[in-house]
């Protein structure tokens, strides 16, 4: 080292390097990972800049089959390729190089395995709906009727050609099946100019008994199904369709003989061809009596269709066999007279009976202030408290005992098992069903027997209960393990609005799901979209609910009128009840041991209430209609059991008798209750039973008669002379009559049965005309006609 000219010490070259690798080997590990770090972040940095300005690089048809390819893992096909070929979809890559197409004839395949799209892709998406209205006509009156239909149709839907700039709809086109090419419209839905749009086929077909264009269409549709080249719904990808149709009752009195059949083929090989697709029932008038009436109540009900269409996407859910394009009209249900056959929910364990801790009937009031809330967390942070129906008469210690407890919760195996067999739970204890006979009703193949004895329209009636539980566990209940059972109300109580709400509208979900199935008359789904009746004999006990008045008010506010079932268990219950428009009690046996048997009821003094309702009842009978329900069950309460009814009947002297068989259920809980099919008595037996019955009635000098019969389901109706007027019955219900004494009067008003009573009873319902309804097509479990005899 030697000093500079500065007066510095300057170190020599050696001294240097040697502090160099001597600062490099004691720093070497922490400089070797601080540059590796730095490198890979400037990697990652040039790397994602690199990918970016490739994918704008990127051509605009493999940008497509990215997407779709993408979209495709999700089962969502959009509609800018599903108009390719299968073989088109992926024949683009990053080298834009074909691949070869599999040899053999080329196979047009429809969309049936796409998804409806969620209403929120609906919204986020520019999509557009053609409509296409297709006529045909020999005269030029449906080619008038139509072009006023499709502006009118534009009109409700905002999209007429002056002011369609707001709505999703574009104007409709209509298409004459005489000029177009049906292999545009009719192999493969038609590529529309535009931007994405979807196509929904409409129809207004007139049928006639010439030779005319509707044959080579129907031709074509059924040809086109069975080639084999063609996929078996090449269709699918429209929205939906719908039917309408013209004919002549003059010439076709009958749709069997001909009435509008040509339009029936049509919706029945649209039904084929795309995918169970239709929208909404088949419409059919009278060229001369109905047909503008008739095209006006399905212009409408199309249009409420469309709408939710537009709103959601997709038609919605149906019901199982819902435009089931095989059509074979099997119904797949017994006559069950509105309740399923089947059930595979294991058994419930039933409540415990006992009295300790639980409330006395006079305090009901007070409990139920304790449970009343909108709010479920309200209603579980102040439930009910368990009321004994079984203390009548005794002193009993009064403890408040709080439980939070729901009658049927959303995660428990009863809620499970009563929405397997068709069951709408509404709140914690309340449920709705379409009945079977609504369905029926619906398709024009016949009514149940409320329609018979008391006019009530099958298709406008709905069957609920504000209690799913019952004090009985009677043998042929169809629903063994399914329901609570119990003596006291020991949980929660849902308003009575909440219930009413609820039942109604799935009521109404139910109905609109049965659009799609195949023979629905437009006419009677249009009608069936207003509850004109409430039967309040679904399942469990109705009058169990301690709002029952309330809930009744609200039906008759609405003039909805009710049919209140109960099972002669609760009299403090039944002396409290308002008016109904008619009351039913169950009278499942005529003596003690009997009733055990068969009902098997939960409360130890079973026998002593049933009476006390008897006893009730006979006070009622000039306030109330009555009416006696008896269900025989052959080896329970058929043989020699006659004079033990007829004695029932002396001491409650009800209005009416019904007296049907029993349904078999056919599961193994019934088997296990001692009920088979040997217990189903025959129609015969049935007949032969109520006429003894009218016989001991005669006997001791009371005045009933047999006054109307429903054969189809096993049903007969004894009645009171009060209602035999000028030697013709007159069990039919004036309804209109009943809700306005209702308003004169109030629910407690001072009115009589006969007050209310209708006009008389239809001559095919009576006694030996076997009561089905003659606007219908009776039909076997194949939908195959039978024959009247």
């Amino acid at each position: 080292m030697f000093p500079d000219s500065r007066g510095v010490s300057s170190f020599s070259m050696e001294e240097i390097v040697q502090n160099v690798l001597e600062l490099w080997h004691g720093h070497r590990i922490p400089t070797i990972l601080a540059t590796l770090f730095l490198l890979s972040l400037i990697r990652i940095y040039l790397h994602s800049t690199e990918k970016r300005q490739g994918l704008v690089a990127l051509p605009e048809t493999y940008g497509k089959v990215l997407q779709y390819r993408s979209d495709s893992t999700d089962e969502k096909i959009k509609t800018d390729i599903t108009s390719q070929d299968p073989e088109t979809l992926h024949s683009y890559g990053p080298g834009n190089e074909k691949k070869v197409s599999q040899q053999g004839p080329k196979r047009i395949k429809g969309d049936i395995g796409r998804k409806a799209r969620s209403s929120t892709e609906a919204g986020n998406e520019t999509r557009r709906i053609q409509l296409l209205v297709f006529y045909s006509s020999l005269t030029g009156s449906t080619e008038k009727i139509t072009q006023t239909f499709a502006q009118e149709l534009a009109d409700t839907l905002g999209c007429s050609t002056e002011k369609h700039l707001g709505s999703a709809f574009s104007a409709p086109r209509v298409l004459d099946l005489a000029e177009v090419d049906y292999d545009e419209y009719f192999i493969s839905p038609p590529k529309v100019d535009g931007q994405q749009t979807d196509l929904f086929y409409l129809f207004i077909i007139p049928s006639y008994n010439i030779d005319s264009i509707n044959d080579s269409f129907l031709e074509h549709l059924r040809e086109t199904h069975h080639d084999f080249r063609i996929d078996t719904s090449p269709l699918a990808p429209i929205l939906g369709y719908s039917v309408f149709g013209f004919g002549d009752r003059e010439g076709w009195p009958t749709e069997e003989e001909g009435f509008c059949f040509q339009a029936k083929e049509v919706d029945k090989w649209m039904a084929k061809l795309s995918g169970r697709k239709r929208a909404y029932p088949l419409g059919m008038g009278d060229w001369k009596r109905d047909g503008k009436e008739r095209l006006l109540e399905w212009t409408t009900g199309l249009a409420d269709v469309l709408k939710q269409l537009q709103q959601t996407g997709h038609l919605g859910d149906g019901v199982p066999g819902s435009g089931d394009p095989l059509e074979s009209d099997d119904e797949g249900e017994a006559e069950d007279d509105g309740e399923v056959q089947w059930e595979e929910a294991p058994n419930s364990k039933g409540a415990k009976r006992g009295s300790n801790g639980i409330e006395d009937v006079e305090d009901l009031g007070r409990i139920m202030e304790l449970s009343r809330s909108d709010d479920t967390s309200a209603r579980k942070s102040a439930a009910s408290l368990a009321i004994d129906f079984t203390t009548e008469g005794k002193q009993v210690k009064k403890t408040v005992t709080v439980t939070i407890k729901e009658m049927v919760p959303k995660n428990s195996p009863t809620y499970t098992a009563l929405t397997k067999q068709g069951y709408s739970i509404v709140g914690s204890h309340s449920g709705v069903k379409i009945c079977r006979w609504t369905k029926s009703a619906l398709r024009g193949r016949g009514s149940c027997y409320k329609f018979s004895f008391y006019g009530i329209n099958s298709h406008q009636c709905m069957e609920t209960t504000p209690s799913l539980s019952c004090s009985n566990k009677c043998v042929f209940c169809w629903r063994h393990g399914t329901n609570p059972v119990g003596t006291t109300w020991r949980w929660v109580v849902d308003p009575p609005q909440l219930i009413f709400d609820g039942v109604k509208e799935n009521h109404y979900k139910k109905i609109k799901m049965m659009r799609g199935v195949p023979g629905v008359r437009a006419e009677r789904f249009a009608e069936a979209m207003r509850i004109r009746h409430c039967a309040l004999s679904l399942v469990g006990e109705p009058i169990f609910y301690p709002h029952i008045n309330e809930f009744l008010g609200m039906l008759h506010a609405e003039r909805i009128s009710s049919f209140l079932v109960c099972n002669a268990q609760h009299p403090d219950q039944l002396a409290a009840l308002q008016h109904v428009t008619q009351l039913y009690v169950s009278i499942d046996a005529s003596n003690r041991e009997s009733l055990r048997r068969i009902d098997r009821p939960l409360h130890r003094d079973f026998w002593e209430r049933f009476q006390r309702c008897l006893d009730i009842l006979r006070e009622r009978r000039f306030r109330q209609r009555t009416v006696f329900r008896l269900t025989l069950v052959k080896g329970f309460n058929v043989e020699d059991e006659a004079e033990g009814y007829a004695d029932l009947v002396e001491k409650g002297l009800p209005c009416f008798v019904e007296v049907k068989g029993v349904t078999y259920c056919g599961t193994s809980t019934s088997s296990n209750a001692g009920l088979t099919m040997a217990n189903v008595p025959f129609y015969q037996e049935v007949c032969d039973f109520v006429v003894a019955l009218e016989k001991a009635l005669l006997k001791r000098g009371l005045k009933y008669g047999i006054a109307a019969e429903h054969a189809h389901s096993c049903c007969i109706l004894l009645a009171s002379e009060r209602f035999k007027v000028d030697g013709k019955w007159h069990t039919l219900i004036d309804y209109d009559k009943f809700f306005q004494l209702l308003e004169e009067k109030g629910p407690d008003g001072d009115f009589s049965p006969e007050d209310y009573m209708g006009p008389p009873t239809p001559a095919w319902a009576t006694w030996g005309n076997g009561g089905f309804d003659p606007r219908d097509q009776r039909v076997d479990k194949k939908g195959r006609p039978i024959e009247a005899t």
